[in-house]
């Protein structure tokens, strides 16, 4: 196998990780926002649309930096 082909082969293995970190970020940040509106005493027990979007939000935040995080780790190694 040549240079070139192995890293072909390491480029595809990092960003199915960074894809796979991005996935489980997102899930995981909205999953906690939407169990904070959920479960929090003293808030109404009722998840709207605007708990919704704060998720998705949050979410969306939580996929950029954890596959930020995970670039800047495949940039590292060799």
């Amino acid at each position: 196998m040549t240079d070139q082909q192995q890293t072909e082969v390491l480029d595809q293995v990092w960003e199915a990780r960074r894809r796979r970190a991005g996935v489980a970020a997102f899930l995981l940040g909205a999953g906690v926002v939407l169990g904070f509106f959920a479960f929090w005493p003293g808030l109404p027990h009722v998840v709207d649309w605007g708990a919704v979007l704060v998720a998705v939000l949050v979410g969306a935040v939580a996929r950029w930096a954890a596959q930020g995080w995970v670039g800047r780790l495949a940039r590292r190694k060799p």
